[in-house]
């Protein structure tokens, strides 16, 4: 198993995020592209010591970047993680 600290590497605080926190209790984080949701769950859980009932991912191709001059490059893509924790449970990302 992996570290934890490989596996999530911070949460995405947004808008959305913050609407969904609220009433739905799901937190969004950035993790490594390599992880599953199991080694998701287990980090969150093992993190935060919460319970997590459900893990969504989802892969965020980089964009398409261009510098001043004609050189054209991507952005790194990366991972997103809407992770559903147990009713009654809650994370402290303040």
């Amino acid at each position: 198993m992996k570290e934890v600290e490989r596996i999530i590497f911070a949460p995405q605080l947004s808008e959305k995020s913050s609407l969904q926190t609220e009433k739905l209790n799901r937190y969004f984080f950035r993790v490594n592209p390599h992880a599953n949701k199991m080694e998701i769950k287990r980090a969150v859980e093992a993190l935060f010591k919460v319970t997590v009932r459900k893990v969504n991912t989802m892969n965020m191709p980089g964009k398409p970047k261009r510098e001043r001059s004609m050189k054209y490059g991507r952005t790194t893509a990366w991972k997103r993680a809407v992770v559903t924790l147990k009713q009654g449970d809650s994370i402290d990302l303040a």
